[in-house]
């Protein structure tokens, strides 16, 4: 059974906003989180699990240089295989 991937509504706004580079690469990422759930794997740059967090919220780079960009995303219910993408942009504006 796959995984469900959804992206917040901020998290959205900001997808619409990335170059097409970007979202290319964004769309393999989800594809990938559909099909294997939170932990894409090592071929993602960057990718773990971010410490002193309250949730289960992980984040793994996209694309490297000036600017960097980064998802983040959160498991909401591992029972019902649901992740929301919560943040999809610069490094410098990532929530961590």
């Amino acid at each position: 059974m796959n995984w469900k991937v959804y992206f917040s509504k901020n998290a959205a706004k900001q997808g619409a906003k990335l170059n097409r580079k970007v979202i290319s690469v964004l769309d393999l990422l989800i594809e990938d989180l559909k099909e294997n759930g939170p932990i894409p794997g090592k071929q993602w740059p960057n990718y773990g699990k971010l410490k002193g967090q309250k949730t289960d919220i992980r984040h793994c780079h996209l694309i490297k240089g000036k600017p960097t960009y980064v998802c983040c995303w959160e498991v909401i219910d591992k029972q019902q295989k649901i992740i929301e993408v919560n943040y999809v942009g610069s490094h410098e504006k990532a929530p961590y």
